[in-house]
């Protein structure tokens, strides 16, 4: 399992981001091709190499064209980014950071979510550097993401919005839960888009996860300070014995819904993405037979499982809270059998012994179509995966 640990010391912005996943090896002919599915114009992107101290590091820069850097609405930025030709999960996760930004500054500016007018956010440069964060964390194959405690620095600072204190009112309340300190700079050190990006994204943040460093990028801040070096450095590591991530987990109670409607609930909860979804009896108050619904998801899609439990359950409040789940690494394969190409889950053990399991909707609609007995099917395809992966 591929692990990133953004190691904030000297703050993070969307910039720095990206030019730490350069700095580690993200193709710039591949950024510059995804940059292109976006309908945007007006500017154009500066990738060298730069130093801040004793350390050298990858410099990104979006130079935009003059009158090119306007405001924008979030329900402009949607539209962008919708009618992309980019990855859907690249959208996806895009539109989750931007979403995350907007409802920081609707709470700021005491604005609705949707009009919510951005500023600095909204121009450019911040959607090139959030599309560009995101495209550059899935070609590196990243699968979990870590972040250290954020360096806060002080004083004050000039925007179209004003005079504002720093940090930014809305870098605060995108950083709600996260560990930060007081750095004793005065200078903006974490950004909007740096802290909506990492928020977003990172399982976790404080420690440093358990993993085996491979390799570290770094990437160079707009400020020429060399006390802390401006630089983001990001340490891409490997854990080769177990998945380590945090989830969370949502519950409640029901005991006035109909029961015929939980197959269509447990279905709109699997397309939403939740990982796993369970249903125990329980005696609720007034001795009221019940259930007990639990759902299990990535943290990122905490929204659109939030929507189905209140539009599709009679509950009026839902409980939720962070799980740590430890398992095998795995990986998917394609096996190739007398019966056709199979997509095989490997787990592999501590003594990298595979464990294979066939999906079992694959098993059943070739032995529907072939007539064959399904625990034949399955036994061939086990039969094959263990002898390609042994080999």
């Amino acid at each position: 399992m591929a692990i990133a640990y953004f190691d904030c010391f000297s703050g993070i912005s969307g910039d720095m981001i990206v030019g730490a996943l350069l700095d580690l090896g993200f193709s710039e002919k591949e950024l510059h091709n995804e940059i292109q599915k976006v309908s945007l114009s007006g500017f154009c992107l500066e990738i060298g190499q730069e130093s801040r101290g004793a350390i050298s590091g990858t410099r990104f820069k979006v130079v935009v064209e003059p009158g090119d850097q306007i405001p924008r609405t979030y329900r402009e930025i949607r539209q962008i980014i919708d009618q992309g030709n980019l990855d859907e999960d690249v959208k996806e996760k895009s539109l989750e950071i931007f979403h995350r930004l907007a409802w920081a500054e609707a709470n700021v500016h005491r604005e609705d979510l949707a009009d919510v007018h951005f500023h600095e956010v909204g121009a450019i440069d911040a959607i090139v550097d959030i599309v560009s964060s995101v495209v550059g964390l899935k070609a590196l194959k990243i699968d979990s993401i870590f972040g250290s405690r954020m360096p806060l620095g002080g004083g004050f600072a000039r925007c179209d919005h004003g005079v504002i204190p720093l940090p930014a009112p809305a870098t605060l309340m995108l950083l709600e839960n996260v560990p930060v300190y007081d750095s004793g700079q005065r200078r903006e050190l974490v950004t909007p888009t740096g802290a909506a990006i990492l928020s977003t994204l990172a399982q976790d943040m404080g420690k440093f996860p358990d993993m085996k460093p491979k390799a570290i990028g770094y990437g160079v801040g707009e400020n020429p300070m060399e006390n802390p070096p401006n630089l983001l450095r990001v340490v891409l590591g490997y854990d080769d014995t177990f998945r380590r991530e945090v989830l969370t987990m949502y519950e409640t109670n029901v005991d006035d819904m109909n029961p015929q409607f939980i197959d269509y609930l447990l279905e709109c909860l699997h397309e939403a993405g939740a990982l796993d979804v369970n249903i125990i009896p329980v005696q609720m108050k007034k001795n009221r037979p019940g259930m007990l619904l639990r759902v299990l998801i990535s943290p990122e899609i905490k929204g659109k499982v939030e929507e189905v439990l209140f539009r599709e359950t009679t509950t009026l409040g839902v409980r939720s809270f962070d799980v740590n789940r430890i398992g095998l690494r795995r990986e998917y394969v394609d096996i190739d059998t007398i019966y056709g190409t199979f997509k095989v889950k490997v787990a592999w053990s501590q003594d990298d012994r595979p464990r294979i399991y066939p999906e079992y909707d694959d098993c059943k609609k070739v032995a529907r179509e072939k007539k064959v007995p399904m625990q034949v099917i399955y036994e061939e395809i086990r039969k094959a995966a263990q002898k390609t992966l042994t080999e």
